[in-house]
């Protein structure tokens, strides 16, 4: 095995990445797609070339993306086809089962479904399009712009904060009215039940 972190200077082509959650919030998703629309023509360029996807080399010299899904699948969905990526390990000689084992020892790897199930490796998409929308992701994304909790650097934090967000939400409530969903995670984000939870910011104290 061996490690680096130079950055593939040929792009490589977003549907050859394979990523390693199978769910994102398609709400972020398509945040990301309307500033990319927003951004100036002349610097889009710029971006991809200084928006370094982080990528290990698995079985087959498949590159796995263990960061920025979202990123990716909102320029695939906008039209755009290659990217560049930095690697940051080379398990490719690994066997299959040696090389998840790998990725899941370093939080490299986040296979749940949309309803925070534990699935198999097999489950997860073996394209970035294949991805499916978790609502609660999109709403512990949403809690975390609104100030709900801090950014952190535990991985899959905002995952964590769905599944909390699961069992506290109902999730009819979150298909029909968003806002009023996330007025309720906005109160209970600032409860002692999430205190345990990354970027956790304390309970609310009123004081006389």
């Amino acid at each position: 095995m061996t490690w680096s972190r130079e950055p593939r200077i040929d792009a490589v082509a977003i549907l050859s990445l394979r990523p390693t959650q199978i769910t994102v919030g398609m709400r972020e998703v398509e945040d990301k797609r309307r500033r990319w629309r927003d951004h100036p023509d002349s610097k889009k360029s710029n971006f991809l070339g200084t928006h370094l996807i982080p990528v290990i080399l698995g079985p087959k010299d498949q590159s796995y993306i263990i960061d920025h899904h979202h990123l990716v699948l909102a320029l695939h969905r906008e039209g755009v086809k290659q990217i560049a990526t930095t690697v940051v390990a080379d398990l490719s000689k690994q066997p299959r089962d040696v090389f998840w084992t790998y990725l899941e020892h370093h939080c490299w790897v986040h296979p749940y479904d949309s309803d925070g199930r534990r699935c198999s490796y097999k489950e997860i998409p073996k394209r970035i399009s294949d991805m499916v929308d978790d609502p609660f992701r999109s709403l512990a994304g949403e809690l975390r712009l609104h100030g709900g909790f801090a950014k952190d650097v535990t991985p899959f934090s905002e995952f964590l904060w769905a599944d909390f967000l699961r069992h506290q939400v109902k999730r009819k409530l979150l298909e029909r009215d968003f806002p009023a969903a996330l007025r309720m995670a906005l109160r209970l984000a600032r409860t002692d039940e999430a205190n345990y939870l990354p970027g956790w910011c304390g309970p609310v104290r009123t004081y006389l």
